[in-house]
């Protein structure tokens, strides 16, 4: 239990940590409405602000209770609309990315080296992964620059940046 709460996210320990203190609170709260009601009728007469008091306390406990179980409805739908937004992004990227590609008419090599170079990985490195020599990763993407039209892996990446940004500035715009 303690290492799966460990490896949960920011927002998911938000939500474990306000239904803890939803139940924690609950609990109170019904302990303090049971004594309030065994005052009511107990034989012995409490002063009447005591009891007001106590009402009032119970009162305030359990509409914190309530507020608090609103609160977590909410950080869950938003949670969820983060993750659907995400998914969606994370689509639209591929999307884009794959567009390119076919319309460069990139090999799956070239593809593949493409992908690589954009997530910033070195070309001695993608030789690696490859199982190619640096040099073949070398020509692959002076290819891959020369399809797309740019003089750089920064010039690439700043290609699909640039796209991105300006989809998001144009939705935000209208």
């Amino acid at each position: 239990m303690i290492s799966k709460l460990l490896r949960a996210t920011k927002i998911e320990r938000r939500v474990l940590v306000l239904a803890a203190i939803i139940c924690v609170q609950s609990a109170c709260g019904l302990f303090f409405l049971g004594d309030v009601v065994a005052d009511l009728f107990s034989d012995e007469h409490m002063e009447t602000v005591h009891l007001i008091a106590e009402t009032v306390a119970v009162i305030a406990l359990l509409a914190g209770v309530a507020y608090l179980m609103i609160e977590l409805r909410q950080l869950l739908a938003r949670f969820d609309q983060m993750e659907t937004g995400l998914r969606v992004a994370r689509g639209e990227v591929v999307k884009i990315i794959d567009d390119h590609f076919e319309q460069w008419r990139l090999s799956p090599a070239e593809r593949d080296v493409a992908l690589l170079l954009l997530k910033g990985v070195d070309n001695e490195s993608i030789a690696t992964m490859r199982g190619t020599a640096k040099g073949t990763v070398r020509a692959q993407s002076a290819a891959i620059y020369n399809k797309a039209g740019v003089d750089g892996r920064a010039q690439l990446i700043s290609l699909f940046l640039e796209e991105l940004l300006a989809d998001g500035l144009s939705e935000s715009a209208a």
